[in-house]
């Protein structure tokens, strides 16, 4: 609603409930899906973000040579779905596929590995007989090799409009950082281990990094390089062991040694639940009491694993609120401008902005205005006012009250914004729409969609009239 009173105008506008397509937030596709071709995504959650994960076979079936047309498919069937690709690479999988073994289906690292000087060593899982083969990454020539992978992965696609995070993998079954069951398989050295994450550092300087949690003294330098982190069995109530489960055990010890608690402020935080999210409705587990953990945690990303996702309404109401404040949500409470301006001076402009969510927004996406008229004209005006310094509001967390019930996360602070339009001593008198939008970094384009209601098909929100005189 715009109220002009003594020749100012004061708009306060609707917000919206409605789930918000918005970049680097929200839920993604999973296992090579996208928002066209995941037939379990119901058609009310929106997605940004496809994710996968490819093995080092994937992406180098010969040495030395990029897999340049499997990248650059996937990156534009992200791009034709209105989303971003996030990629993890393995290196090996204990999955076997017996009676003959590891299947190539399931060989993360390439075959042509021993040849090209590289070692691989044959490790078990859960029992088996050391039949897996997996690449050995404390062997000097074999990490040569991946750290040359990753050297090369950067120098193709870091930056790249269509990427929108890479995870810090490699290490572990499936790039996960550990190799639970298995009595021969052993983690390289921590100075293997920090070469790899370094490789990572320095060949994504422009795409955000993320690396899970569980990864511990790694964990703790990426993120002291700007790394953000991610973790897996968000909701883990039971699902690998009644009385050791993530939520309550496993986190907050590892947010402990890895010392963490802020990275949320600077870069992302990524989830994914222990298995579909059904497990949540068919083992009864307190719905309120894990979103509000995850939005504690000031995650951007949650990761459905592309499962079916429950019919419950309660659920579906459960996971519409967390969705609702997941990653960034930016509404504008307040803009305050005069009704009247002349040609050729400056329109000032106050305004009251929060950050509803639960994280920031990582990119400094840019405040801008239009000015349009009934006969056409059109012009946008760039002011220096950046969002991703606006930050949500936060709780303590881990204390015996937390873990009773985690509270509903507050709204982040109110942001007092003054800025003003230099208006071209040319334009024509009369009366004129005001738009507001978030911008691209390098274009004149809204990117975000804003937490309230209004919005033009064309991405911007006309919200109160000034009139220009000469």
């Amino acid at each position: 609603m715009a109220v002009a009173e003594d020749n100012v105008v004061v708009v306060k506008p609707q917000p919206t409930d409605e789930l918000l397509a918005n970049p680097g937030m929200g839920w993604q596709t999973f296992h090579g899906l996208t928002s066209k071709t995941d037939t379990t995504l119901p058609r009310w959650i929106p997605s940004t973000v496809m994710y996968i994960r490819w093995g080092w076979i994937d992406l180098e079936p010969q040495p030395g040579k990029l897999n340049i047309e499997l990248m650059d498919k996937t990156l534009k069937e992200a791009h034709d779905a209105r989303q971003k690709l996030a990629f993890r690479v393995k290196t090996c999988s204990p999955n076997l596929d017996m009676p003959n073994g590891p299947s190539k289906s399931v060989r993360f690292h390439p075959l042509w590995l021993k040849e090209a000087g590289g070692r691989e060593i044959l490790v078990d899982y859960n029992g088996s007989a050391p039949v897996i083969p997996i690449p050995d990454l404390d062997d000097p020539a074999t990490l040569k090799l991946h750290l040359d992978l990753i050297k090369r992965l950067g120098e193709r696609y870091d930056g790249h409009p269509d990427l929108d995070h890479v995870d810090i993998g490699s290490i572990g079954w499936w790039g996960e950082w550990h190799y639970s069951r298995s009595k021969l398989a052993k983690m390289p050295s921590l100075e293997n281990r920090l070469k790899v994450v370094d490789a990572y550092l320095a060949a994504f300087k422009k795409t955000p990094l993320i690396m899970l949690l569980n990864a511990k003294e790694c964990m703790t330098y990426a993120a002291q390089h700007g790394a953000g982190w991610r973790i897996d069995s968000l909701g883990d109530l039971g699902t690998f062991s009644p009385t050791d489960n993530h939520m309550r055990n496993k986190y907050p010890d590892w947010f402990v040694q890895t010392k963490v608690q802020d990275v949320w402020k600077t870069a992302p935080i990524a989830f994914e639940p222990p298995a579909d999210v059904a497990e949540f409705v068919q083992k009864k587990w307190p719905l309120r009491w894990i979103f509000n953990y995850g939005l504690a945690l000031h995650g951007s990303y949650f990761n459905g694993k592309s499962g079916t996702l429950p019919s419950d309404k309660n659920f579906q109401d459960e996971l519409k609120r967390f969705l609702r404040r997941l990653g960034y949500r930016l509404v504008l409470d307040e803009l305050t401008h005069p009704a009247q301006a002349k040609a050729g001076g400056k329109l000032d402009l106050s305004m009251k902005w929060q950050n509803i969510g639960c994280a920031p927004c990582y990119q400094p996406y840019r405040v801008a205005y239009r000015l349009t008229d009934k006969q056409g004209y059109q012009k946008a005006f760039v002011g220096p006012v950046t969002v991703n310094h606006w930050l949500p509001g936060s709780i303590e967390l881990f204390t015996e009250e937390f873990f009773e019930e985690p509270k509903d996360l507050p709204p982040g602070p109110v942001n007092e914004i003054a800025d003003s339009i230099n208006l071209p001593g040319d334009l024509p008198p009369g009366d004129y729409t005001l738009s507001v939008g978030v911008i691209g970094v390098s274009t004149e384009q809204p990117v975000v969609r804003l937490g309230i209601k209004g919005r033009a098909k064309d991405g911007w929100y006309p919200l109160s009239k000034v009139n220009i005189v000469p």
